[in-house]
């Protein structure tokens, strides 16, 4: 009977795994294909392949990325981008995508600094990301200041806090560890250290 019960939990912690990511997958494709994709179909009719949508929308995505490098096309979405900026109620929606879309993209990444900040009255402290160090251009007497991203375990959500440069460190851990650390609540941690030693020997 613990044999039995030892390979379900085996089972669990293999397959289920893999499974999650498969569906994940898969429905992130779906999503992605049905962007044109059910534009499309009517015209391909029964011929339709399973991706087209999708090799659809990143050549267009493309076609209007190159199109915003030159000079009337440019200034075309340049005008968008401005009324868009400027209708209200849209132009804080536009403008939480727009930035969000720039912190993992554009030349300066947010999250790219994992930050250990002190939990005040205590001696714990909490692993986070610095998303901005420029707060002095939302608000000056926040100069010293640097917004800190703490996501909570499990979840995707998390708070921000401002915080004085002085009590903020930067440390050496890859952005992406340090995620998988908070999520995981810690438990990777352990992974980590294992593939560290396999890969020492």
């Amino acid at each position: 009977m613990k044999t039995i019960i030892r390979n379900f939990l085996n089972g669990i912690l293999t397959i289920v795994p893999i499974i999650l990511v498969i569906y994940v997958i898969y429905k992130t494709f779906l999503f992605l294909d049905g962007l044109l994709g059910n534009t499309l179909k009517p015209y391909f009719r029964d011929d339709y392949i399973p991706g087209i949508g999708l090799l659809t929308t990143l050549i267009l995505i493309t076609v209007l990325g190159w199109m915003s490098t030159k000079y009337i096309t440019g200034k075309v979405i340049k005008l968008i981008d401005y009324l868009l900026d400027r209708i209200p109620v849209v132009k804080t929606i536009y403008s939480v995508i727009k930035d969000t879309i720039q912190s993992f993209l554009g030349d300066k990444k947010s999250f790219s600094k994992v930050a250990l900040v002190m939990i005040p009255g205590t001696e714990m402290r909490s692993l986070g990301f610095i998303t901005s160090d420029q707060l002095e251009d939302f608000y000056s007497p926040l100069k010293d200041y640097v917004a800190v991203y703490v996501p909570q375990t499990f979840q995707v959500a998390g708070f921000t806090f401002l915080i004085p440069k002085d009590q903020v460190e930067i440390i050496d851990v890859k952005p992406e560890d340090a995620m998988k650390f908070i999520l995981s609540g810690g438990m990777t941690s352990t992974s980590l250290h294992k593939s560290e030693k396999i890969k020492s020997r």
